[in-house]
């Protein structure tokens, strides 16, 4: 089975305007070895959550952390100070 989280950091990495290769050195991985925590078909990696919060912090992409939200009834909203 995939996980829609999985795939939604595919899509996060894949469709930064970063490419993946910068991406990876901001994050500290190794190209190929972030490319397989990525992917959604390889269920021998896995993503740790220090990488996905670097991810997430480099595309300035939330969805991620959106999706954990809202599978925990949870919703997420910026501060006033950010609106």
């Amino acid at each position: 089975m995939i996980s829609d989280l999985t795939k939604i950091v595919h899509g996060v990495v894949l469709g930064s305007p970063k490419l993946a290769k910068a991406l990876a050195q901001e994050v500290g991985k190794p190209y190929s070895t972030l490319l397989r925590e990525i992917n959604p078909y390889d269920g021998g990696a896995k993503l740790g959550a220090d990488t996905l919060l670097e991810i997430m912090r480099q595309t300035n992409n939330i969805e991620p952390l959106r999706y954990m939200a809202e599978q925990l009834g949870y919703s997420l909203e910026k501060p006033e100070s950010e609106k």
